[in-house]
């Protein structure tokens, strides 16, 4: 028996309206096929009539991005800003320090007057 006389008795054996039937929902598929395959080719038996259109998705992904970048930015020049304050303000407890310890120097006789003065000029110039 060859495949040609297995599908004749399949056929044959079918009451008429479940072959009418049969024979529509195929034709519907290759209908189906063919307007999936003319409007997104290949693509339509990866994500069949559901895919997006690319143009409005990337918009939407480009207009997303460049909202975080700005809020980005913002947040860079708001550390910039704090880190200018930590920079202005950074050795002002170490001038007191060491205007302190040129004190204590000149105390015990490590350093002169003239030392002392030059240091003291330093400190003031920083």
């Amino acid at each position: 028996m060859s495949k040609w006389e297995f599908l004749n008795n399949v056929i044959i054996g079918f009451p008429p309206m479940a072959l009418a039937l049969l024979l529509a929902a195929i034709l519907a598929a290759v209908v189906v096929c063919i307007v999936g395959f003319a409007k997104h080719g290949v693509n339509f038996l990866k994500y069949g009539f559901k895919q997006m259109a690319l143009d409005a998705s990337l918009e939407k992904r480009f207009d997303e991005l460049g909202v975080r970048i700005d809020s980005l930015g913002a947040r860079i020049d708001a550390l910039g800003v704090r880190l200018d304050k930590i920079e202005v303000n950074h050795f002002g407890h170490l001038k007191s320090y060491l205007g302190v310890l040129n004190g204590i120097l000149l105390d015990k006789n490590v350093i002169d007057n003239e030392s002392k003065a030059r240091l003291d000029n330093e400190l003031r110039d920083m």
